[in-house]
């Protein structure tokens, strides 16, 4: 993923607390078997937990070789996370005393890719340990059994899943929102997406506020 220096993250805490904010649903791409063919792309909501990410999926899914062949490669996957997002048309970018129609669209969104290794996991009991960490994550508090406990459903369908452990290599996050702009041009984006509100608009116009309250007026980070 390509960051513009005004579009990279001001700190780890930053794209922490943001994803703690989202659903937590992303990509996980893996390399295929056969070189020629696609990576292979799973969709999926996962757990953040430190320096590692815990994922599950169902046992007959096709994508268990490639991963093992990446596990015993010593290989890399990808995890993929694009949220708060929204079509900036060229008319709102269009510079001052530039027909409007001159003006260049964009697209302003939220994005964290991490670079992991990867450990297949089959053990009954670390499956436990990481559908039990999922569960309090979307589900904390109340509204689910004890994953463990051998009455309730949980246990029983184990053998239908299997669990990955992926340890974080890299991180890459990336927060394009114009923040090299001046401080009027970005609240007066960020005041039309909240008049559009279609889709995601009013989440980028949080996004592009709580930058701008970190950038201020300052376009030191860097020009277009």
């Amino acid at each position: 993923m390509f960051v513009h220096l005004w579009d990279s993250t001001f700190s780890e805490v930053e794209w922490r607390q943001w994803l703690s904010t989202t659903d937590r649903f992303g990509v996980l791409a893996v390399n295929n078997l056969d070189p020629l063919k696609a990576p292979v792309v799973l969709p999926t909501h996962f757990t953040l937990a430190g320096t590692q990410v815990f994922v599950h999926f169902a046992r007959p899914n096709p994508a268990w070789p490639h991963l093992e062949a990446a596990q015993a490669a010593g290989g890399e996957v990808t995890l993929a996370i694009t949220g708060d997002y929204a079509f900036i048309p060229g008319q709102w970018r269009a510079a001052s005393g530039v027909p409007a129609e001159h003006g260049v669209p964009t697209s302003y969104y939220a994005a964290v890719q991490f670079t992991c290794s990867l450990s297949v996991v089959d053990d009954h009991d670390e499956k436990v340990a990481i559908v039990s960490a999922q569960m309090a994550d979307f589900q904390p508090g109340v509204g689910h059994a004890d994953v463990g406990d051998e009455s309730a459903p949980f246990v029983r369908m184990m053998s239908g899943i299997r669990a990955v452990r992926l340890e974080i290599l890299s991180v890459a996050a990336k927060f394009k929102y114009d923040d090299h702009k001046s401080l009027d041009f970005r609240q007066s984006v960020s005041a039309k997406l909240e008049e559009r509100g279609l889709g995601l608009d009013r989440e980028a116009a949080a996004e592009q506020r709580r930058r701008l309250a970190e950038v201020g007026d300052s376009q030191s980070r860097s020009k277009n």
